[in-house]
């Protein structure tokens, strides 16, 4: 190796090192696990405001919806799609009962979410949120954006059941 080389070398800052992704940092095209069940990332709509994110997840022609929230603790929520109808915005009720179960509404908020890759709403925009949790724990989220509602019936997931696999 030639002098200059050395020289250079001596003053050419070390490349940093690879910063593994996070559930919080995923997006399309990434790897997760979740309950023991590999997913693709397909889509991913975050509010910022609320710090709150929910990724689409894909396995085979299973989509499901991840819903992670950064609280006092990282709260997980895994959602599939219900088929129902909503007249309008002004109409959620506060109390839902669909199959003999009797969901509850636990909160309501409005935020800006940003969306990228596949989402049920595919643009940016203001969106309407309402949780339901019934007495078995079990979870109903309502979403309306841009005159389309959307259902989800779906569970809380343990922090442990949920890790990255591969991110790109």
């Amino acid at each position: 190796m030639s002098l200059f080389k050395r020289i250079q070398n001596i003053f050419t800052k070390p490349e940093p090192p690879v910063q593994e992704k996070s559930i919080l940092t995923v997006g399309p095209s990434d790897v997760v696990e979740v309950s023991l069940v590999t997913y693709q990332v397909t889509g991913k709509a975050q509010n910022h405001s609320r710090m709150a994110t929910m990724l689409t997840l894909q396995d085979g022609n299973t989509i499901r919806y991840l819903y992670i929230e950064e609280r006092e603790r990282t709260i997980f929520h895994l959602y599939s799609v219900i088929d129902g109808r909503l007249e309008s915005v002004d109409e959620v009720p506060s109390t839902i009962e669909m199959d003999d179960i009797s969901y509850h509404l636990e909160e309501q908020y409005t935020g800006r979410v940003n969306v990228v890759g596949k989402t049920p709403f595919q643009a940016s925009g203001e969106q309407y949120i309402w949780q339901f949790q019934s007495d078995g724990r079990q979870l109903l989220r309502i979403e309306w954006q841009d005159g389309r509602f959307m259902l989800y019936e779906g569970e809380s997931v343990l922090p442990a059941d949920v890790q990255v696999l591969r991110g790109t």
